[in-house]
C-alpha cells in the first residue's frame, strides 16, 4: 500500500506503516472501529458523524453490522465516502516532564466505502465470523442466525481503498536536560485481558466452560 495525499502520515513518518500485513495485524488485534462520513439530507443539515461499531477484518475489507432499521447504516451502505480508525493502546509513557508523556500504541485509518450485503448466506457466514472473530471456535458452539434475526440486520461490506498505520512503541523519549531531574520515568505496559468468566444465572451450577473459552484463557495464561 503506497502512500497516497489522503492517508499520507505527515507529522512523525518515523511511525508510519503502509504494509498490508502490518495494517492486517492491527486491524486483527482490534474489536471496535470508529467509522467517520458525512451526512446530507433534506431532514438533516451537513453533518458529520462518527460512529463507534463492532467489526471484523475479511481479506482486504471490513464486515460491519447493525440495525437494518439504522437511518445512518443505510446512508453508510449506500456508498458514501467513509474513513475509519482503529487504535490499540500498548503502554503508558511516562517521563519526567509533562510534556513528554505519551503511549504506545498502535493505529490505523482506512479509506473506503461500503456497500450493504444483502444475500442471506453471505450475512449468516458474516455473524459467524464476528462471533469467532470474539472467540476463536466459539460459532460452532452456539446457535447460528435465525431468518429473523438476519432480515433484521444490516450487514455492511467496507472495502479498502487506501489505509496507513502508526506505530509508537520504546521507551521514554527525555530533553537531556531533564535526566538528572528525581522523578520515575518509564513504562507501564497495558494490554487487553480476560478475567475469570462468569455464567449467566440461568446455567446449572457447575456447567463446564466450553473449549474456546478454556483455549483462551489457555493461552493468555501462557503468554503471562
Amino acid at each position: 500500500m503506497r502512500p497516497h495525499a489522503r492517508h499520507e502520515v505527515r507529522r512523525t513518518k518515523a511511525r508510519a506503516r503502509y504494509e498490508r500485513e502490518t495494517v492486517h495485524a492491527i486491524l486483527d488485534a482490534g474489536r471496535i472501529a470508529h467509522i467517520g462520513f458525512a451526512v446530507e439530507t433534506p431532514s438533516i443539515p451537513p453533518q458529520p458523524f462518527v460512529i463507534p461499531m463492532l467489526y471484523v477484518r475479511h481479506g482486504d475489507a471490513l464486515l460491519l453490522h447493525g440495525s437494518i432499521a439504522s437511518r445512518l447504516m443505510k446512508r453508510l451502505g449506500d456508498g458514501v465516502a467513509a474513513c475509519v480508525s482503529v487504535t490499540m493502546v500498548d503502554g503508558l509513557v511516562l517521563a519526567r516532564s509533562h510534556f513528554h508523556h505519551s503511549v504506545n500504541y498502535r493505529s490505523v485509518v482506512l479509506f473506503g466505502r461500503a456497500r450493504a450485503v444483502d444475500d442471506t448466506a453471505e450475512k449468516a457466514a458474516a455473524l459467524a465470523c464476528f462471533v469467532d472473530a470474539l472467540i476463536p471456535g466459539r460459532a460452532a458452539e452456539s446457535r447460528p442466525a435465525d431468518r429473523n434475526e438476519l432480515a433484521a440486520t444490516m450487514l455492511l461490506r467496507f472495502e479498502i481503498e487506501d489505509a496507513s498505520a502508526k506505530v509508537r512503541d520504546g521507551g521514554v523519549k527525555e530533553d537531556p536536560a531533564d535526566l538528572a531531574l528525581p522523578y520515575w520515568a518509564g513504562v507501564v505496559p497495558q494490554s487487553m485481558r480476560c478475567d475469570s468468566p462468569l455464567a449467566d444465572p440461568s446455567m446449572e451450577a457447575g456447567a463446564a466452560l466450553p473449549p474456546s473459552v478454556l483455549r483462551l484463557l489457555s493461552a493468555q495464561e501462557a503468554r503471562a
